[in-house]
């Protein structure tokens, strides 16, 4: 019954996977997506490569530190080795236990650490990087132009520096409340999740620059930062389809070009299956 379970639920991710980059194609030139791979700056991409791995790296010791709130004592190395295992569980295994789901199954395995724990610390590192997420989006938004009565006035662009600040303390009432033992690691788990985030957008920089895009970069990261927080429901494979369809559907307010937001979209997710391909590797390796 599991397995069927599973079976299921793969099936329908690549359907709704499918089903959204359909609509996507639809809706954008695809000559001009094209041409843009073709006209492509290939020197700017191991910058963005690069930031992307430091990013990666930013967030596996972000959950290293709430692994040692529960006395799980973990190497950097084996830390990011578990974690590159994660990403590749997450992206090419969807149907399955997922990637925080086999890396809770092995560190019971190897260290009896009770699996409630493990799972709470997985799902407290899962909303620290959502909490960076809204929060750089809320700041963002208060400084771009957004063609939209209700965020062209000065009162709504004050409020959303003030709901942007706002965020850290309400994730630290929420993790008082929810998750009292990790508290210890509150400010590091806030300041990793923020490297990680600004690395990411870093690497968008580099890919819009590899793009040729030569204005509005807020406006970018702003759909960009939308764009992850979608992704972040597990309906397609890796978020894919899911990115692209809010870029397509969010471009007019941002005043962005939607094919080449696409396109900028399309590489960030290459980039990120071929750091998680290597979590193969790295699993071959451990066994």
């Amino acid at each position: 019954m599991s397995s069927l379970k599973n079976q299921l639920k793969t099936a329908l991710k690549i359907l709704l996977t499918g089903g959204a980059l359909y609509l996507v194609f639809q809706k954008i030139d695809t000559a001009q997506l094209l041409q843009l791979s073709k006209n492509l700056s290939w020197p700017w991409l191991l910058p963005a490569i690069v930031l992307f791995v430091g990013s990666k790296v930013a967030t596996a010791i972000r959950l290293n530190h709430y692994f040692a709130n529960i006395q799980l004592v973990l190497s950097t190395w084996e830390n990011w080795r578990l974690y590159l295992i994660g990403m590749f569980y997450n992206l090419f295994l969807p149907g399955g236990i997922g990637g925080d789901g086999y890396k809770v199954y092995l560190l019971n395995k190897d260290f009896k650490t009770p699996v409630k724990q493990l799972l709470k610390a997985s799902l407290l590192d899962r909303l620290g990087g959502l909490v960076a997420i809204v929060a750089l989006l809320l700041g963002l938004l208060g400084l771009i132009e957004i063609p939209w009565q209700g965020f062209a006035t000065w009162t709504s662009k004050i409020l959303l520096f003030v709901a942007a600040l706002g965020v850290v303390p309400a994730f630290w009432l929420l993790q008082k409340v929810l998750f009292p033992n990790f508290l210890p690691s509150f400010w590091k788990g806030i300041i990793w999740s923020l490297v990680g985030q600004l690395a990411q957008m870093a690497s968008v920089f580099c890919l819009l620059l590899a793009l040729g895009v030569q204005d509005k970069f807020l406006a970018y990261q702003a759909v960009f930062l939308l764009s992850s927080i979608v992704a972040v429901l597990p309906l397609t494979i890796g978020g894919v389809g899911a990115r692209e369809l809010v870029v397509v559907y969010a471009h007019s307010y941002a005043g962005i070009q939607e094919t080449e937001a696409v396109a900028f979209s399309l590489l960030f997710f290459l980039i990120s299956a071929a750091v998680s391909l290597s979590g193969a590797w790295v699993k071959w390796k451990r066994e």
